[in-house]
């Protein structure tokens, strides 16, 4: 009897590995085994005590916070805690100093959490250029024709939502800032699975909320913004946990904490980010860190399987599948057939997928294995 793989003891921490071939974790991630059991925990002592375990859990919150700087080699005083991807992107849009006739550029297949919040500025008089999107994702030329000198910020999402198209961050920071302008990148769909260095990369600001690869509720996020931005945003949203002394009620002073912490108002999602932070261990454990992941290695490797597996039958792949262009996210149709009614066929079988753009859209994880995607097959057939 073969001995199990790591990847197979990676499995056994997800309850829904035996009844279900989950491929949506682009989408929301099913909760870990020890993720569950630390919420029935945090549940059972805010029914019990109230807020007796409240230094506990804000000691663990504070742990998490490192945890996310350590996965991204970031100082942790450059992590904000934040409710979602909308907020951080909301905070840089709203907390720039913009002046009319500003520029930002953006891409057209951008999730909207990465769209609307550029857009509500064009009523101050700054001017949204949208470099579009053909094929699966833009090369670098097409992002460079779309700057000039009034451009301040290019945003961009690492790995796009649809297609799966992961973007050369390092190159596109070098990029903007040869141009003036600063990078902000929503990490959603890549953070805790693929590599991600700040400090490698120069990336100058960030955002995302966890419960997709990151396996965690909705509602727990992070912003990065690097030490030497602090000053270039204005906060926004203003309270006690933005100063420097957040629980000293009695001294009323606007004195604003010298970290990202000065971003992030009031009160915090305490049992999400002590979630989060379970998560994020097991992830760690397994492999994900911000030079290299053997968790990413896995979700590539399981992807390609799925790859050839889908063209055997017929499936046409819309994802760029050269390199590390590769994600987790795999778009692909088959033609003449309606996504919708081969995902409900999907999903009476068990196996879970969305329906992205038009296509089809798998996300298969690192416990993920080769009879996950047989079923996939098996129901599409």
């Amino acid at each position: 009897m073969s001995q199990p793989t790591p990847w197979d003891q990676f499995r056994q921490e997800m309850t829904i590995a035996p009844e279900w071939a989950y491929f949506d974790h682009s989408s929301v991630s099913p909760l870990p085994r020890r993720t569950a059991d630390l919420i029935r925990r945090f549940v059972d002592q805010a029914a019990a005590g109230g807020n007796l375990h409240w230094p506990e859990w804000a000691t663990t919150v504070e742990k998490t916070r490192g945890q996310i700087a350590a996965l991204v080699n970031a100082d942790i005083e450059e992590i904000a805690l934040l409710p979602n991807t909308t907020h951080g992107v909301s905070l840089v849009a709203g907390g720039y100093a913009w002046k009319p006739g500003d520029s930002i550029v953006v891409l057209s297949n951008e999730f909207p959490a990465n769209l609307y919040p550029w857009m509500h500025l064009e009523s101050v008089g700054v001017e949204v250029r949208q470099v579009q999107v053909e094929g699966a994702g833009p090369t670098l030329d097409q992002i460079a024709a779309a700057i000039d000198s009034t451009t301040k910020i290019v945003a961009v999402s690492w790995v796009s939502y649809s297609t799966g198209y992961r973007l050369d961050i390092a190159k596109l920071t070098e990029l903007a800032h040869s141009r003036g302008a600063l990078l902000f990148v929503d990490v959603i769909q890549g953070l805790g699975v693929f590599p991600f260095d700040v400090k490698a990369t120069g990336v100058d600001f960030f955002a995302s909320t966890s419960q997709k690869w990151m396996m965690s509720p909705e509602g727990a996020g992070m912003f990065y913004i690097r030490r030497e931005h602090f000053d270039k945003l204005r906060p926004l949203f203003v309270g006690p946990s933005s100063m420097v002394k957040p629980y000293d009620y009695d001294r009323i002073a606007l004195d604003f904490a010298d970290s990202a912490r000065r971003f992030e108002g009031g009160s915090k999602n305490m049992v999400g980010y002590m979630a989060m932070g379970s998560s994020l261990g097991l992830l760690m454990e397994y492999g994900a860190g911000p030079q290299q992941s053997a968790i990413g290695e896995r979700v590539l490797e399981i992807g390609d399987y799925a790859v050839e597996r889908l063209q055997s039958i017929g499936a046409s792949i819309f994802s760029d599948r050269e390199g590390e262009k590769r994600s987790g996210i795999i778009s692909f149709d088959f033609p003449g057939q309606d996504p919708h009614q081969l995902r409900k066929r999907c999903v009476d079988a068990k196996v879970a997928l969305s329906v992205r753009s038009g296509r089809l859209r798998i996300s298969p994880h690192a416990y993920t294995d080769q009879e996950d995607v047989d079923r996939l097959i098996a129901a599409l057939s």
